[in-house]
């Protein structure tokens, strides 16, 4: 239903509310006076039959009443009348007519307790109203005093006068009053209508118009011409909404096509698309927010500590791990996890490859297809793997786990929001992988590979307060290769350099991950064995020294070369409270080495101080 037509309806039903209304007060109003008329009428002929019945008992013509009565029944519109004689009269006169003696209840209850009584009888055809009226006796001192010729008391009922008058005529003239009430009521009804239709049309006409244009706009077209045909206040509201909405056609379109080229269409789903335009201008905020945060950030760890708290705390993801994939390597290192175990088979992290969502670079759905990756080993839990490649070097991968298969379908509905973030820390991962690798440049040895004296410098400190809370044990082998300065000097700096090469070769695969080796200048290396058992240390030195040994480097004639080296060795804190002095008292067994013939393996000796002055 139109609002035109919801108007017209209320209007309509106020009006014949009214009319109803009107209606029912003056059928109440007419009846009531109908009633009061009549009954005021047969009182008044009550009146007059009292007074003849009287008179005609002082002239002693009593016998003659009946004439007087049908007289008075025949006029006045009284369809009956009657005489009904009380106890007092009957007593002292007899019963006297047959029409005089009890009618019915009514006229018996009128004697008894001398009150008028009313009855109204409505029928399809007519409505009679019937009164008994008391005749009540009198003493006046007069000739017509009652108490003259009865034998009664002032006030004692002599008889009852009954009446009954046709009142139909009353009613017939209230309808047709009441049908010339209703007729003028529904043409003013029918005239207000016409003109409410003649002059809201217009104004109905304009709002439909302007809902029309709104409805549009909710979709983004902003093309709607507001048309009206009213004047005044109305014509200046459509001119200055044209006016708006060309504004806004304008500006609107030029926002969401800009928009458009930070976010893609579609990655708010939204049918109103100034909603979707906040949506988008706040998402871009929090995320130039989270920019400018992480490019003040001073490592790597950091910025991946930043998403891995947009994941927590904007996202509400409850489960996930994060990875960094080494894209020459293939290696897989876990960054974050909030839980104990990987959803992952422990060979994927040594061979990236096998994960589908790196393998394939797209984001790999569990609910899609059954036991979709194969290096999954958990088949009773829903997940979502989204890569991201930074550079040629770098991926991330981010693993959303969830029992209940409902999440899955708000972290697909995330993936847009989230990819965002990780571009925008993009280039602040790339300068950081960038400043990593300068920086390891700067602490490496760029013929051996190995870490120079200088990060060793930086790191020793680091090392020696975790050795000192986790109360790590560390071996320090000091190493130098026998006669080398005679290399060089008889065969050149390029067979120098195969031998320093190759040794630092053999350091490489004798120690673990969690060891170190250094160069720590010319022929001279150092290495860091943590919390080895000191068979393990002597294995490991026996093990470099003989590697060494057996090696044959050739010189460029039909000579071979062959070297060995020295090796001192200080435990920490055995020998040291410090790692920096272990290196010292290392340095010394390697001294002692050289001293007492070279080709060997020393350990440090407290004794060994007394020998000479070194430090």
């Amino acid at each position: 239903m139109t609002t035109k037509s919801r108007l017209l309806l209320i209007v309509t039903s106020m009006l014949l509310g009214l009319t109803a209304a009107t209606i029912i007060n003056v059928s109440l109003n007419f009846r009531d006076y109908s009633i009061k008329s009549a009954t005021e009428k047969a009182q008044m002929t009550a009146n007059v039959v009292k007074d003849g019945i009287t008179a005609h008992m002082v002239n002693g013509i009593m016998d003659k009443r009946a004439y007087f009565l049908n007289q008075i029944s025949n006029s006045n519109d009284v369809e009956y009348l009657r005489l009904v004689r009380g106890t007092h009269v009957i007593k002292q006169y007899g019963k006297g007519f047959e029409k005089e003696s009890l009618r019915d209840a009514i006229d018996e209850e009128v004697l008894k307790t001398g009150n008028n009584i009313e009855k109204i009888t409505e029928t399809a055809k007519s409505t009679k109203l019937r009164v008994s009226i008391p005749y009540k006796a009198t003493s006046d001192n007069t000739i017509s005093s009652c108490t003259n010729c009865h034998d009664v008391q002032k006030g004692d009922v002599l008889g009852v006068i009954s009446m009954e008058f046709d009142i139909g005529d009353m009613r017939n003239s209230g309808i047709m009053t009441i049908a010339k009430i209703l007729g003028i009521n529904l043409l003013f009804i029918i005239i207000a209508l016409l003109l409410i239709n003649y002059y809201v049309t217009p104004y109905m006409n304009l709002f439909s118009n302007l809902q029309s244009g709104i409805k549009k706009a909710y979709s983004g077209d902003f093309t709607h011409e507001f048309i009206s045909k009213v004047g005044g206040d109305a014509k200046n509201v459509v001119e200055q909404m044209n006016s708006l909405f060309r504004k806004m056609q304008e500006t609107f379109g030029d926002i969401k096509y800009n928009l458009a080229t930070f976010i893609p269409q579609g990655c708010v789903s939204s049918k109103d698309p100034l909603h979707e335009a906040k949506t988008i201008i706040s998402e871009l905020s929090d995320i130039y927010k989270f920019k400018k945060t992480i490019e003040l950030d001073a490592s790597k760890s950091e910025v991946y500590t930043r998403i891995i708290d947009i994941l927590k705390l904007k996202y509400h993801v409850g489960h996930f791990a994060f990875y960094e994939v080494n894209n020459v390597s293939s290696e897989r290192k876990l960054i974050y996890s909030t839980e104990d175990k990987s959803i992952c088979f422990e060979k994927t992290n040594k061979n990236a490859i096998q994960c589908r969502a790196y393998r394939t670079n797209t984001v790999t759905i569990s609910t899609e297809f059954p036991n979709l990756c194969q290096a999954c080993s958990a088949h009773d839990i829903n997940y979502v793997c989204v890569p991201f490649p930074i550079n040629h070097d770098i991926t991330l991968v981010i693993s959303m786990t969830s029992p209940e298969r409902s999440e899955v379908e708000l972290m697909k509905k995330n993936i847009p929001s989230i990819k965002h973030y990780l571009e925008a820390a993009k280039p602040v991962i790339e300068s950081q992988i960038l400043m990593e690798k300068l920086r390891d440049t700067s602490l490496r040895d760029g013929m051996t590979g190995l870490y120079n004296r200088r990060f060793l410098e930086e790191v020793i400190d680091k090392i020696m307060s975790q050795a000192t809370r986790n109360k790590d044990t560390y071996a320090v082998l000091m190493l130098d290769v026998d006669f080398f300065k005679m290399v060089n000097d008889t065969y050149g700096h390029d067979v120098g350099d195969k031998v320093i090469v190759a040794l630092s070769k053999i350091l490489k695969s004798s120690i673990r991950e969690s060891d170190l080796a250094i160069r720590y200048g010319g022929e001279e290396f150092v290495i860091l064995l943590s919390n080895a058992t000191d068979d393990g240390v002597m294995q490991v030195a026996n093990k470099i020294h003989t590697s060494f040994a057996a090696l044959s480097f050739d010189v460029g004639t039909s000579e071979s070369l062959r070297k060995t080296i020295s090796i001192g060795i200080a435990k920490f804190p055995t020998d040291g409270d410090t790692i920096w002095k272990c290196i010292k008292h290392a340095d010394t067994a390697l001294y002692e080495a050289k001293n007492t013939g070279r080709n060997k393996i020393v350990e440090f000796k407290a004794e060994m101080f007394q020998q000479g002055d070194k430090f």
